[in-house]
């Protein structure tokens, strides 16, 4: 009798173990395990491998499991039927089913799910080498699973397309809600996110773009070029749109020192480089390839008639990545202010998906690209100065118009109720 009771222990510390590993297996981080086995953990590789192996570690952990759950109710009938007779029958059952759900099952299980990163590291082994012990039996119930779910017409997809391994990228990114990574979050949404963004989204709209007259006399052009706070200067002859070269204040000051005192007779526009048209509808991704493969770092945006709509550089895409970044010759501009009240007046050309990542908004910018044309999209107007709109829970007020362009809008987002609300 105490051999028995000594066997049903073994086998419901059994029944625990295989419980405890197949959740602690099946909810282990798997980025976490990669990263840890490239660090040099074996037993992290381990975790890696049996996930990787699902279905045989689920199948050998179940068999083994059920094997030793079967066996621990044999063991515990034949003793009670020789102690009650045959009302031990019902006695094994209700007992074994009480005992095996709390301690082989909930208990081990509800452990495993707390730890499961640590625990997987621990059981990965010797789950490892009962795979490989019930492999023959685990493969041929594996066919036999698999050839009675074809009778029934089912069929799996075993490869994971590119929108479900970049969907769980992004579930693994919102998971981690903390204030102290709320930077990183959103510059990891904004490299899944350059594949989706078009250059139209982020470029330089031609209104506030900087250009040069290339007739203009020579002097008049390097002292422009002198006085600008960009390096690359677009240069127009006849017609604003008609761009005929790129001119770099390196490539003139080059031309001035090794011409000094020629000014008036140099050829500016000899001294500009070719000008790069892409359209507007390019992919950040695309585009920041095609910057790295042509080493260059400008580039002009067209639409789908020619029409020049603005410029975009290697840093707006930068900065669409890691955010603002600005240098000794930027004037510090503050385009979005925090008012005491709450509320925050941003000007009209600022961008949806700046806001968003630098308050950590959720604002839609599907349908237009500056907050100004978030306003006019959703009002179907152009609305007066001090019009105000709610949508998407935000409220918009129109503070400051230009003729048909909305230059400044207060913002007041949704209000944050209180924990004891």
């Amino acid at each position: 009798m105490i051999a028995t009771l000594a066997a049903i222990l073994v086998l419901l510390l059994l029944s625990a173990f295989f419980s405890s590993s197949e959740t602690a297996l099946t909810a282990a981080s798997k980025p976490l395990m990669i990263q840890l086995g490239q660090d040099g953990d074996p037993k992290a590789a381990t975790v890696c491998r049996l996930q990787e192996r699902r279905e045989r570690v689920l199948g050998a952990i179940l068999l083994g499991n059920n094997l030793v759950n079967i066996s621990a109710s044999a063991l515990a009938t034949s003793l009670l039927i020789a102690a009650f007779g045959e009302a031990g029958v019902a006695y094994a059952t209700a007992g074994m089913t009480i005992i095996v759900v709390i301690f082989g099952e909930i208990l081990p299980k509800t452990y495993a799910i707390h730890r499961a990163n640590d625990l997987s590291l621990v059981v990965a082994r010797p789950v490892e080498w009962l795979v490989v012990l019930l492999a023959p039996l685990t493969h041929a119930l594996h066919m036999v699973v698999q050839g009675t779910l074809k009778l029934f017409g089912v069929r799996f997809d075993t490869e994971r397309n590119l929108g479900t391994a970049l969907a769980e990228l992004r579930g693994a990114i919102e998971m981690h809600d903390s204030e102290t990574v709320r930077h990183e979050r959103a510059m990891l949404r904004s490299i899944l996110d350059l594949n989706e963004v078009e250059v139209a989204e982020i470029m330089t709209h031609r209104r506030n773009v900087a250009t040069i007259d290339a007739g203009r006399p020579a002097d008049e052009i390097v002292e422009e070029v002198l006085n600008s706070p960009y390096t690359r200067l677009p240069l127009w002859r006849d017609d604003p749109d008609n761009i005929v070269g790129v001119l770099h204040a390196k490539a003139l000051l080059r031309a001035l020192r090794a011409h000094p005192g020629e000014v008036r007779d140099m050829d500016v526009g000899g001294l500009a480089a070719a000008p790069w048209f892409i359209p507007d509808t390019t992919p950040l991704i695309a585009q920041l390839q095609a910057f790295r493969a042509r080493r260059e770092h400008f580039a002009l945006v067209v639409d789908e008639y020619g029409s020049l709509m603005g410029v975009v550089t290697l840093e707006d895409i930068l900065e669409e990545i890691v955010g603002e970044i600005s240098d000794e010759l930027d004037i510090a501009v503050s385009r979005a202010r925090q008012q005491p009240d709450g509320s925050i007046v941003v000007e009209g050309m600022v961008t949806i998906r700046d806001l968003n990542r630098e308050f950590d908004w959720r604002l839609p910018d599907d349908e237009a690209a500056t907050i100004a044309g978030l306003v006019l999209h959703e009002s179907r107007s152009i609305p007066e100065v001090g019009q105000s709109f709610l949508f998407h829970g935000f409220r918009f007020e129109v503070i400051r118009r230009h003729r048909n362009q909305l230059t400044a809008i207060r913002i007041v987002p949704p209000a944050v109720p209180d924990d004891e609300d």
